[in-house]
């Protein structure tokens, strides 16, 4: 059901729990939290999280820190089911910015590998 979804992502503070690239949540208000997550590569990405929009269908971020823009996750019903589809859109800032033009695709590999953590994460912590 996209409330029981919409339940687990709007909870940041429990993400360490499910997503195992997520590291550490700390709530800086009502609606800010500072995030720091790591995935295979040797470097931990710091970001503030800042909540736009918290719609049943809808969970939308501005993120700044390493990443700089957006990302929204749009939640539909289905047969059996969630649909969840998650949009980012997002640059990389600071001195990790100029060396995603040498190590695009070796980044890409580690984003990837983030997202798999985070959807079978998920599917883990809707079933249990």
């Amino acid at each position: 059901m996209p409330a029981d979804v919409h339940g687990v992502l709007v909870d940041l503070e429990r993400y360490p729990s499910w997503w195992p690239e997520v590291l550490a949540v700390a709530s800086l208000g009502p609606d800010d939290a500072r995030v720091l997550c790591r995935s295979a590569l040797p470097y931990t990405l710091d970001l503030v999280l800042h909540a736009v929009n918290r719609s049943p269908g809808v969970l939308e971020v501005a993120v700044s820190g390493d990443l700089v823009g957006s990302v929204r996750y749009d939640l539909s019903p289905v047969p059996g089911g969630t649909r969840l589809d998650f949009a980012q859109e997002v640059r990389v800032a600071g001195l990790l910015g100029l060396a995603s033009y040498v190590a695009g695709p070796l980044m890409r590999w580690n984003h990837d590998r983030m997202m798999r953590g985070c959807r079978q994460g998920l599917a883990a912590r809707l079933a249990g």
